[in-house]
């Protein structure tokens, strides 16, 4: 299949689409703001609160004649232009397809070796994340405004977040996890001063010990990474750089702030490889995260937090330290240790947590709601410092392909550092009421993750979607996972190159993500709970229909806090709903027949632990037999507060493919 780089076959349609966008736009952009000059935000409200009463109505009396004066004059060319736009859109391709060319300007492109899947496993991370990208008038809908700028907020925090090299720290003590944030920061701290490599001991106190579990991000030591793996054993292949911290049990758990400061003097950090981008070293100018010192949702703070943000090279007793970036100051991250979990689910096996930041080493990102173009853009520059490949404009407009016309795309959006083989779009033929005027659907893509030593390509199917929106629709809801496994199943097998007698291609894994607009508790969500996807894929957070896993929290904010002080930074979101009592006061929860819709700083008793919306599903069926895959972390990630009202998650998979596995 032929990926497509442009949205029309010629340049002569393209041109002619930018001529009669041209002449729409004025007009689109003129409502825009009228509408958006109505509906103020609970931000701005409180940035007026000193004003005089009577200068916002003011201002609005001033303003409205002259938004409608240039609307009622645009008028006339947005209905040439749009005369000219509708039938275009019947020659418009479903989605554009983005490749960085300057590989110089990605972080991640360079972190990755071909998999050969020799005796070895190898791990991929997944995200998914809603970010009301809409117009600005609607975004305030849901109490978010500025989209341009929070477009490109939010693609500089996904990838500042996933490009940072992996360090964890698991407990030991099931008793005891109290170690000072001063501490995180001490063990990894970056050294400031000049660039240059250096190499010191490395002596951790008699409660740590230090693992290494590889190194493959292009380095051209090669005498140094066969030291790495003389002094702790052969890591996975083509596993990217991370550091695991054990505590043990000893002082319960504790590791005291001299300890930790005597680690800072023995353990060097290196910065990530690529200083900072454009904008990096500057807090955040979006009105809706105004940057506070020690919101480290940037990673730009001076603050510690519970999350990695070090690439540490450990060998047998030395660090090697290369470029250092000294505006950041890089974290480490907790996690239970799996044997010390809770005895009523002694089956589960994989790490899961509420971060501050995005996984290190992020892989796959699906993101729904990217509904501007404008701001479309601008968050695809930010993730290409990242991502190589990238999947945007997402959908059809006007009458083609759907049964009623459509404004805006479907707001898919997908990034890999892996090569997009295939990919093929659909729109939901039965979206209602507002919805209908979106052209909802499902984006399917078939990345090569890898080869064997017998030339088989290595490739995984990823889907990502949206469904429809509106409480109620429940039979529009599973008529569209209906159609999604149909046109999944249909893809797979247009796409599959192999035969049962002459495989070409193995299949590593296969993932759904996205907004399904439905919980897994809530009694009026019920048909969906039950819905047959749910057979053939996996949800990490569900236990059946109806009960979620007691770690599982909501993935839906209440809009009407996003600004609070208590949640409007990333570590203070994560420190609210890492407490009970924290999420009933800003998370939205299931309905039920005893239980009305949640309100903000409700105590009352409520089911379940918030409406989790975004999923992330995987399925063993239709994989390479001899392969086993296994969710070996989840996370619910608050690195976008103050943004979107959306908390983003992420699934990381193991792949394993023999018992030479560790």
């Amino acid at each position: 299949m032929v990926l497509y780089t442009s949205p029309f076959p010629n340049s002569f349609l393209s041109v002619l689409h930018s001529f009669s966008w041209g002449l729409i736009f004025p007009c689109y952009w003129f409502a825009d703001r009228l509408v958006a000059s109505f509906v103020p935000t609970t931000y701005e409200k409180r940035q007026r609160a000193d004003d005089p009463c009577y200068f916002h109505a003011l201002c609005i009396i001033i303003t409205t004649p002259i938004y409608l004066a240039l609307l009622v004059a645009s008028l006339p060319f947005a209905l040439i232009g749009f005369l000219l736009w509708s039938p275009l859109q019947s020659a418009r391709r479903p989605y554009i397809y983005s490749r960085l060319e300057d590989k110089s300007h990605a972080n991640g492109a360079t972190l990755l070796t071909e998999w050969k899947a020799a005796g070895n496993g190898k791990s991929f991370c997944f995200g998914s994340a809603n970010v009301c990208l809409l117009p600005d008038s609607l975004a305030r809908f849901n109490n978010v405004f500025n989209t341009q700028a929070r477009a490109k907020e939010i693609g500089r925090r996904i990838r500042n977040g996933a490009s940072r090299p992996q360090i964890k720290i698991y407990i030991d003590s099931p008793t005891n996890t109290s170690i000072s944030a001063a501490s995180f920061s001490s063990l990894v701290s970056p050294q400031s001063g000049d660039s240059t490599n250096r190499t010191v001991n490395v002596g951790m106190k008699r409660t740590t010990s230090m693992e290494y579990k590889g190194d493959n991000s292009g380095s051209n030591n090669s005498e140094d990474s066969r030291d790495d793996k003389a002094g702790v054993g052969e890591p996975n292949e083509g596993e990217d750089n991370s550091c695991i911290v054990r505590i043990n049990g000893e002082d319960n758990g504790h590791m005291s702030d001299a300890e930790a400061d005597t680690i800072n003097g023995q353990a060097n950090a290196s910065g990530p490889a690529e200083q900072s981008l454009e904008g990096d070293a500057e807090n955040s100018k979006t009105p809706n995260h105004k940057q506070k010192e020690g919101d480290s949702g940037s990673l730009d703070s001076y603050t510690a937090s519970r999350e990695s943000l070090v690439k540490v090279r450990i060998g047998d007793g030395t660090v090697d330290q290369s470029t250092v970036n000294n505006k950041l100051l890089y974290k480490a991250s907790i996690m239970k240790k799996t044997s010390v979990r809770k005895k009523k689910h002694t089956d589960e096996t994989f790490d899961h947590e509420i971060s501050a930041f995005f996984p290190a080493n992020l892989d796959f990102l699906c993101l729904q709601e990217v509904f501007d173009k404008r701001a479309a853009e601008k968050l695809k520059e930010q993730l290409h410092h990242y991502f190589e490949y990238i999947v945007y404009d997402v959908g059809v407009y006007s009458c083609h392909g759907c049964c009623s016309f459509k404004f805006v795309n479907s707001g898919l959006l997908f990034a890999s550092r892996y090569p997009v083989m295939d990919a093929a779009y659909h729109c939901y033929p039965n979206g209602k009421g507002t919805d209908s005027l979106a052209s909802k659907g499902a984006l399917f893509l078939k990345v090569q993750v890898g080869s064997t030593p017998q030339d088989q390509r290595i490739v995984g199917y990823i889907s990502c979607t949206h469904l429809q929106a509106i409480a109620g629709d429940t039979t529009v809801r599973c008529e569209q996972l209906d159609m999604l496994q149909d046109w999944l199943s249909e893809f797979r097998k247009s796409t599959s190159s192999s035969s049962t007698a002459n495989p070409e291609e193995l299949v590593a894994f296969d993932v759904i993500c996205g907004d399904l607009n439905f919980d897994n508790c809530s009694s009026e969500d019920k048909l969906e709970q039950q819905h047959s996807l749910f057979t053939h894929y996996k949800d990490p957070c569900r236990i059946g229909p109806g009960e979620d896993k007691p770690w599982a929290i909501g993935t839906l904010l209440d809009p009407e806090g996003l600004y609070d002080e208590e949640v409007c930074t990333p570590d203070n979101l994560q420190k609210v709903l890492e407490s009970e009592e924290g999420r009933k006061g800003y998370l939205v929860y299931p309905t039920s027949k005893n239980h009305s819709s949640s309100q903000k700083g409700r105590k009352a008793s409520l089911k379940g632990n918030g409406r989790r919306i975004d999923y992330m599903l995987y399925t063993e069926e239709g994989l390479y037999l001899e392969w086993k895959v296994e969710v070996e972390e989840f996370s619910f990630i608050t690195q976008l507060a103050g943004l979107t009202d959306h908390l983003p998650v992420a699934m990381r998979l193991m792949v394993s493919t023999g018992e030479d596995d560790p």
